[in-house]
């Protein structure tokens, strides 16, 4: 079983930036393919980014492709995405994700993942 967490949420104007953090339990987090998805009031659950786990590949939503980063650190059990030049459509509940020990997911869905965290909210002001 893995349990994540997020970080970094918060307010911030247009243009600006956050960096969510996302920390797993356990000895296995190499070995799992992580994601972002977010969720807005009244919408559905959409993906935002993943990474495999070997970290060699990422995927990206096309409405924040060349805005938002992700990125992982094994040894310390935490997958980031770095978001920049924020827009208020960017608000949202931010969500972790992990798949099953090297498992090569449908990264785009949220089927593909078998683990969540709780979910940090992004809030972007105009």
């Amino acid at each position: 079983q893995v349990q994540l967490v997020e970080s970094g949420g918060g307010l911030v104007q247009a243009g600006g930036s956050l960096r969510l953090s996302c920390v797993a339990s356990g000895r296995t987090f190499s070995s799992h393919a992580m994601g972002w998805f977010r969720q807005a009031p009244g919408k559905e659950r959409e993906f935002v980014a993943a990474i495999c786990w070997r970290g060699g590949s990422t995927y990206y939503a096309d409405s924040v492709k060349g805005r938002f980063t992700i990125s992982r650190d094994n040894a310390k059990n935490t997958v980031y995405l770095q978001m920049n030049s924020l827009k208020p459509e960017d608000t949202a509940v931010y969500y972790c994700a992990a798949t099953l020990p090297y498992s090569t997911p449908s990264y785009y869905y949220p089927l593909g993942y078998d683990y969540w965290g709780q979910g940090t909210q992004v809030t972007v002001s105009s």
